[in-house]
């Protein structure tokens, strides 16, 4: 039954969803194959469950869950009921879990059951108030509580309460790979808009699309640029709990994905997958990347397999789309992020945040209605952050005469090295080019004469070999002396967030202590 036509959720989707078509594939979750019906069946049971418990509207529902169903029906019933959903990286410490869920306030904690230790050693810690402990896919101890019985307990019917668009439906805490993580707080409209900026990029969606969630969903990516979308236009989403490049392959040509996301780190992986050419893509319509700077190489390699692949720039704060890449342009436009997508307006602007010219660096800045509503509990960062009615990203980059932005780096990571400007990512890029590199990240270290210097910190492929030397000359002859790096140290890979991102804080840390001669 369709909930009142004045709520504005996303929790609408799925009933909508149902009555339109609930016998259509909604989820594929190992063996289960979910129908919109059911979906919605289930979050209606889950949300009048939650609301026995006395989870009532702004209430926040925090979850430490692996990719799975549940994950995707705790945050529909969270909607529903007009609560709030805080989804948690599993790979966090437990002295990190503790500060988020304390930060948040969260009423209720749901979690795997693999998950357990990191779960209940977590909720030990000062400042939680968790009432709820809910268990999914494991054995609950005392004082906690299964996930399917309290699903089952739950009556089959819409809560019938009205939910605004404007009301707060997510809060995700960015990685905090610099202080603490800030709660980002996502309302049913900016959800919403991410979806319908979706719907305007090339193809678009449809209902027959289909996907492979893989990526962790408590990244923004891996929710809002498929996941959501397909639950909204009637699509179906195949959810693994984990990566696996060769199962990933497999799902994609068994599921004949239509539409795919992933992490640059991940399609990486699949490009490395030796029996690549025996898996059939060939569903495969339209192949995204983002949550990092995509390396040229990986991009060139599915181009030459004839993969429609498009770059993505987003962040949490906008629920995460930002702009796109597209297709007819990637040779082009090789290394930018594209252009501002349908609904998002954008500008680089200087230090006072007056417009620069045409082709200069400044400091992107973005408005429209999927950026977020503010920082959790964070008033004066919020408003430092929208100076001027224009969210500030932090990231530095240039825009063409035809709109086309080009990232040059985080600008918290730009080093200045004798009062020159350099940006990692362009010498990244370069070096990604060196036939024997497999992932580099460059840092700037202080330097006593330069006050900061670049050096690179490299991988190297299997069996591949290549001296500092080497890569610091290859550099040299395709960038300003200035902007190469002074050395190069040696890793078997390079640390990274679960979502992908390089942890360059780590690296600074690392071997900023090294002092260096730099030979300009």
């Amino acid at each position: 039954m369709l909930v009142d036509r004045h709520t504005r959720g996303i929790g609408t989707w799925v009933s909508r969803r149902a009555h339109r078509s609930g016998d259509r594939i909604a989820l594929i979750d190992g063996d289960r194959r979910i129908t919109y019906a059911e979906f919605d069946r289930r979050t209606d049971q889950l949300a009048r469950a939650l609301r026995d418990i006395g989870v009532r509207q702004g209430d926040r529902v925090a979850a430490l869950l692996v990719n799975g169903a549940a994950f995707l029906e705790t945050m529909f019933a969270s909607a529903k009921l007009g609560a709030v959903f805080v989804p948690i990286n599993f790979r966090l410490a437990p002295p990190e879990v503790t500060y988020l869920l304390a930060d948040s306030g969260a009423d209720v904690f749901v979690w795997s059951g693999e998950l357990s230790p990191l779960a209940r050693a977590a909720i030990s810690g000062e400042g939680v108030r968790v009432r709820t402990r809910v268990v999914v896919g494991g054995e609950p101890a005392d004082g906690e509580t299964d996930f399917e019985e309290m699903l089952a307990g739950g009556e089959p019917r819409a809560v019938g309460i009205s939910v605004a668009g404007t009301d707060l439906c997510c809060l995700m805490y960015t990685s905090g790979t610099t202080g603490r993580p800030k709660g980002v707080m996502l309302t049913h409209d900016n959800l919403l808009w991410q979806v319908i900026n979706s719907l305007t990029l090339g193809r678009g969606l449809r209902e027959t699309d289909r996907t492979v969630t893989v990526a962790p969903l408590f990244h923004i990516g891996a929710l809002g640029v498929h996941t959501l979308p397909l639950l909204y236009v009637g699509g179906t989403n195949t959810i693994l709990p984990s990566f696996d490049p060769a199962k990933t392959l497999a799902t994609m040509a068994r599921e004949r994905v239509t539409v795919q996301f992933l992490v640059p780190a991940m399609w990486a992986a699949l490009m490395a997958v030796s029996d690549f050419d025996s898996y059939d893509l060939s569903a495969l319509e339209l192949a995204i990347t983002g949550g990092a700077p995509c390396p040229l190489p990986v991009l060139d390699y599915f181009q030459g397999k004839g993969v429609p692949f498009q770059e993505g720039f987003g962040m949490t704060e906008t629920a995460p789309g930002v702009s796109v890449l597209d297709a007819d342009h990637i040779k082009e436009k090789q290394g930018s992020i594209g252009r501002a997508l349908f609904h998002v307006e954008t500008r680089i602007v200087d230090q006072h945040d007056h417009d620069v010219p045409i082709d200069e660096v400044g400091e992107l800045v973005v408005r429209g209605p999927n950026v977020f509503a503010g920082y959790w509990g964070l008033p004066e960062a919020t408003a430092e952050a929208f100076r001027g009615g224009w969210f500030h990203t932090g990231d530095m980059g240039r825009m063409d005469a035809e709109g086309f932005i080009t990232l040059v780096d985080r600008k918290k990571d730009m080093i200045i090295s004798g009062g020159e400007n350099v940006y990692p990512i362009e010498v990244e890029q370069v070096l990604y080019r060196h036939p024997a590199v497999r992932e580099v990240a460059v840092v700037g270290v202080p330097h006593t004469k330069w006050g900061e210097s670049p050096i690179a910190v490299v991988a190297l492929k299997d069996s591949a070999q290549a001296t500092a030397d080497e890569l610091i000359g290859y550099a040299r002859e395709r960038l300003a002396h200035f902007k190469c790096p002074t050395r190069i140290e040696f890793v078997p890979e390079l640390p990274r967030t679960a979502t992908g991102k390089v942890v360059k804080t780590t690296l600074r840390k690392q071997y900023g202590g090294q002092e260096t001669t730099v030979q300009r």
